[in-house]
């Protein structure tokens, strides 16, 4: 008998119970939360190994969790809080750091209760407005859509402000319903988690092809690959 690979799963972290030997964008999810919050995990690959189920045993020990190693409901619920407390509040956690750069706490952590629906939605408009961008370019996506929510001048969810009409080519072109791919998802958690590469830009666009008098108005502070940011 012939033992076939386990193949991964594109799932949210809380979305079904994880053990030792399942793969998938969740196990991702929770080794990344995991490494957020100091607990050692070694690779952020996708596998629920043994590293992953020992750091898991630590939290649920730290957290007064049934101490199995097991990521059900509650173990996923209890990280998910943490990770989403504000990063100027009194939890012991640390911004991530990624290959594009150091994390930048000065967003403060935006209290927000966020979907998988959201999380989508971010990624699908990572992938369609910055496709072939830098991550840090990616990150810098997501960052204005949560500048703009956080200003209260553009709509009162992520939805509002990623549907606010004409405010994202993505979504007039139709690249917004294509499927993200893995940097997408990753670039939205980091951004979520307090890096904001522009530094508090509310608009974006590509200098070659921007027509706009009104945008060309805006201060412009930053520059990532293929688009200017500005205030």
């Amino acid at each position: 008998m012939i033992a076939v690979p386990a193949q991964p799963v594109l799932a949210f972290l809380g979305d079904r119970t994880l053990r030792v030997g399942d793969q998938g964008y969740d196990v991702q999810q929770l080794q990344q939360d995991l490494g957020y919050l100091g607990y050692p995990i070694g690779q952020v690959d996708g596998r629920y190994g043994w590293n992953t189920f020992e750091a898991v045993k630590r939290f649920q020990a730290d957290n007064g969790l049934v101490v199995d190693g097991i990521t059900g409901k509650a173990t996923a619920q209890q990280l998910i809080k943490q990770v989403s407390t504000p990063l100027n509040s009194d939890a012991n956690t640390t911004p991530v750091a990624t290959n594009a750069g150091d994390a930048n706490p000065s967003r403060g952590g935006l209290a927000l209760r966020i979907s998988q629906g959201d999380i989508y939605d971010l990624a699908r408009l990572v992938h369609g407005e910055a496709r072939g961008e830098s991550f840090e370019g990616k990150v810098a996506i997501v960052a204005v859509v949560l500048n703009r929510l956080e200003s209260k001048k553009f709509g009162n969810s992520i939805k509002q402000v990623i549907f606010e009409p004409g405010a994202f080519t993505a979504i007039d072109d139709g690249q917004f319903y294509m499927e993200p791919d893995e940097s997408s998802y990753e670039a939205v958690q980091v951004a979520l988690r307090g890096w904001d590469p522009t530094g508090g830009a509310l608009y974006y666009w590509n200098p070659v092809t921007a027509t706009s008098k009104w945008v060309w108005s805006r201060p412009i502070i930053n520059q990532i690959g293929k688009h200017v940011f500005a205030l």
